[in-house]
């Protein structure tokens, strides 16, 4: 039996993609605008999407469609309980970025524990140039070693970071879910990782319960010249919120690798602050050449299972 699949924005995975083993009528398209979206998944059965959004309205326009095979982890771009009622199949790929994730999460840190692009900034302007010393003291220097890192999310991203972060000296605590008046073991109040926390990071996923997760009240919550990490989702953080805690003074720093809206629009507050204590970087914490090969040989190993009528990473 032949199978029809369908790759609907293949630009947005820049390594081949493994030959099925099974009879296959392929098609991909560089992109794919909403609009798009029944003429180019017209007659597919199973439909590959990282970041196109499949609401209910467009699933109720193809009627072929059994599975949706996303070429990520999030999911937030999938209406799942659309594709459960129509009973069509959802699997995403897992794990193959925790590593590299980490490692942009704690590069972000890092650079700003010690506050380099402030420094690059004052090089850049000749500062250093015109000091009276053999240095320039300007932002604020710290180390590594005795921080606290509090971690929202304890998945395979979060364990990454706590390793390595574990190894520069940091003293690691997870975050409880939000509300909760009492933490799971292992994890500790949401609030008191709040107060305590000289990094908080998040990789948690954007659900209807952590959308706007941290905003004013919990920017304010936070120890006074704390750093905040996000490489999960850009809409866990009011953005607005964010510029004022750094403008004001309340936070030391923060690094985003995710944003609201993607490609974000040039107004995106983040994008407009231009601060020397702010770092944003363009969604390129999973895309190291290792990891967007393991994510492809995934998503074959998803789409192949489903064919062979096995669940393998699968969401509904």
């Amino acid at each position: 039996m032949t199978h029809s699949v369908v790759f609907l924005d293949r630009d947005s995975l820049s390594v081949p993609v493994p030959v099925f083993s099974f009879p296959v009528r392929y098609r991909e398209y560089p992109a794919t605008a909403i609009e798009q979206i029944p003429e180019h998944a017209a007659g597919a059965e199973v439909l590959i999407s990282n970041k196109v959004p499949l609401d209910r309205a467009a699933l109720a326009r193809l009627p072929d469609l059994r599975l949706v095979a996303i070429a990520a982890t999030g999911y937030n771009h999938v209406d799942l309980d659309a594709c459960r009622e129509q009973g069509v199949a959802v699997c995403n790929v897992r794990h193959y970025g925790d590593h590299t994730v980490a490692e942009h999460a704690l590069t972000l840190m890092l650079a700003l524990m010690k506050n380099l692009p402030a420094y690059q900034r004052d090089v850049a302007a000749g500062v250093w140039s015109q000091a009276k010393r053999f240095c320039h003291f300007g932002a604020p220097i710290r180390e590594m070693r005795g921080a606290v890192l509090g971690i929202v999310g304890g998945g395979g991203i979060g364990q990454q970071l706590a390793q390595m972060a574990t190894a520069f000296g940091m003293e690691v605590v997870f975050a409880g879910r939000k509300g909760e008046a009492t933490a799971r073991a292992g994890y500790l109040p949401f609030d008191q990782v709040l107060a305590r926390a000289d990094v908080l990071s998040l990789h948690c996923p954007l659900t209807d319960s952590t959308r706007g997760l941290i905003a004013q009240a919990e920017l304010m919550a936070m120890k006074p010249g704390a750093i905040l990490i996000n490489t999960a989702r850009g809409g866990l953080v009011d953005e607005a919120d964010l510029v004022a805690a750094l403008k004001y003074g309340q936070l030391g720093g923060a690094g985003f690798d995710v944003l609201s809206s993607e490609p974000p629009a040039p107004d995106n507050p983040l994008l407009k602050a231009r601060l020397p204590n702010l770092i944003v970087t363009p969604h390129v914490g999973w895309a190291s050449a290792e990891a967007m090969r393991r994510l492809a040989a995934q998503l074959v190993e998803n789409i192949e299972a489903f064919v062979r009528d096995e669940a393998l990473n699968r969401l509904v």
